[in-house]
């Protein structure tokens, strides 16, 4: 696919998915989407990534759907998309809860990570709360912003946002849209930590870098699954599917690695970086 707002990368073990419309702070389109979809496939299907790094380009994450596409949406009298019918379908297939926008992040067999490095809203933040790990710049602007626009809670934020930082203060910022900063976020644990903003993506990448390097890639893929399936069942069935796993798992090489790595006292080589040239 030829990306035209889209960035993509991937150095050693780490793939990086860069919303790339600067002039527009990122503003979410029918296109960005077809994209952003195509990329998380190449990199859920690489076997030398591990881990999958979502940012944007200049001073913004994603300010939200692009206002000449809402404009479009007003002329139409309903909501278009934008998207073709063959779009890339990334994480589909493997429950299907997830089989539907945005929710197909719970799919993927790597994780991923949220570089916020400025505004994100509406649909921006959306993007944001399905990665499975978040960092933020410092000072960074934050709304569900829909409230202001006459529309419901999107993508399913209304299911994510009070999973992740409970009930109340979910509710008043999907009642209100009103801008709240990093610092809040962090504080409410939406985000792993806040970060000056020269070094938001270093501590990215370190941080993405040592999962690649200390944790089993079997090991990534299956908990992530564990707790996006687990959060749909009763704990019966939860710890039933641990034992199937704990079965399966002990019999691979990367808990041979993992065990011979504790006995040796050294940390285990699930991944190595390429030689130097």
């Amino acid at each position: 696919m030829e990306l035209k707002v889209t960035l993509y990368e991937v150095d050693g073990p780490v793939a990086t998915i860069t919303l790339d419309r600067p002039e527009r702070l990122n503003a979410w389109t029918g296109r960005m989407h077809t994209e952003y979809r195509w990329c998380l496939a190449q990199a859920d299907a690489d076997p030398a990534v591990r881990v999958i790094v979502v940012t944007g380009a200049g001073r913004g994450f994603c300010a939200g759907a692009d206002a000449r596409a809402l404009e479009g949406h007003v002329e139409k009298g309903g909501y278009d998309p934008g998207t073709p019918p063959d779009i890339p379908r990334p994480g589909f297939g493997v429950h299907p809860e997830f089989d539907h926008d945005f929710a197909y992040h719970f799919g993927l067999a790597k994780p991923t990570i949220a570089a916020i490095n400025g505004p994100a809203a509406g649909v921006g933040l959306v993007l944001a709360c399905f990665c499975d790990i978040r960092f933020a710049a410092a000072g960074a602007k934050l709304t569900t912003a829909h409230g202001k626009l006459g529309l419901p809670a999107e993508y399913g934020l209304s299911w994510l946002l009070p999973r992740l930082i409970g009930l109340a203060p979910a509710m008043e910022l999907l009642l209100s849209s009103r801008i709240f900063l990093a610092e809040e976020a962090e504080r409410l644990g939406l985000f792993h930590r806040v970060l000056p903003r020269d070094d938001l993506l270093p501590s990215v990448y370190e941080y993405a870098r040592t999962l690649a390097r200390t944790v089993a890639p079997s090991s990534l893929r299956e908990t992530r699954r564990q707790v996006y399936i687990d959060l749909h069942r009763g704990v019966g069935p939860a710890v039933s599917e641990a034992q199937r796993l704990l079965d399966e798992l002990t019999a691979g090489p990367d808990f041979r690695e993992g065990v011979a790595a504790l006995l040796e006292k050294r940390e285990p080589r699930f991944w190595s970086p390429p030689p130097a040239n």
